[in-house]
């Protein structure tokens, strides 16, 4: 099986289950050409076929459900993964840290946060790297705005999420030194709510950041609840 000249190795029945296959296969059709039509190799009932595929723009994100009790909710660039508690506890607004984390990947903050050569996990809110994490949470908190309303959501679900979120579970991670706190990233939600354009699709002028190096600035991003 392959696409182009791509080809994918059969998998192993008896190998551990993962993803890593399925990586590895997304990440060699994505280095195809894009303006051209491309073969697609298939196997049916045994016998060997080929389809033309026309490529057709997609999100470059993959989207995982991490199952378990932790709010998970995170990108890496090339996935966006979300915990199922997020779908058990709030169900109505879970495309609200969905969008956040796909803003992350729409604004390349993992290559521009590797560029400043941070460190991550607890000692992402510790020195130096704490600027620059939280400038990355607030670019993503306002570009996810703009990512509800294009998909056809009332953007005001984003309050409405953090609002009953925040008091909850403000006190994790999504409350430490390397994010704003959870009313501030309210208040400048409401405004860029209030500087959303009246048609779709919604470019903000945030988006021209994914073209620039991090630069700590995170005050100047943040609308402080009065």
């Amino acid at each position: 099986m392959g696409v182009g000249q791509r080809r994918f190795s059969p998998v192993d029945p008896e190998a551990k289950a993962s993803t890593a296959a399925l990586i590895n296969a997304t990440r060699q059709i994505m280095a195809l050409p894009a303006d051209r039509p491309q073969v697609l190799h298939m196997r049916r009932d045994g016998v060997d076929q080929e389809r033309i595929v026309i490529p057709a723009p997609a999100c470059r994100s993959r989207f995982e459900v991490v199952l378990g009790s932790d709010f998970v909710a995170q990108a890496d660039g090339e996935i966006v993964q979300i915990g199922s508690r997020f779908f058990a506890d709030y169900p109505e607004w879970v495309t609200v840290p969905i969008a956040h984390e796909l803003a992350h990947n729409i604004l390349r903050h993992r290559e521009r946060l590797e560029a400043k050569g941070v460190n991550y996990g607890l000692l992402s809110g510790v020195g130096r790297n704490v600027r620059y994490f939280r400038q990355t949470e607030i670019e993503a908190d306002i570009l996810s705005v703009s990512l509800l309303a294009n998909a056809g959501y009332d953007p005001k679900i984003a309050l409405l999420f953090w609002r009953a979120f925040g008091p909850v579970h403000g006190a994790g991670i999504l409350r430490s030194r390397s994010h704003p706190a959870w009313k501030d990233r309210v208040a400048t939600m409401e405004r860029a709510i209030a500087e959303l354009e009246p048609e779709s699709p919604r470019r903000p002028a945030i988006l021209t950041a994914r073209n620039r190096p991090l630069d700590g600035n995170w005050q100047a991003l943040l609308e402080k609840r009065r």
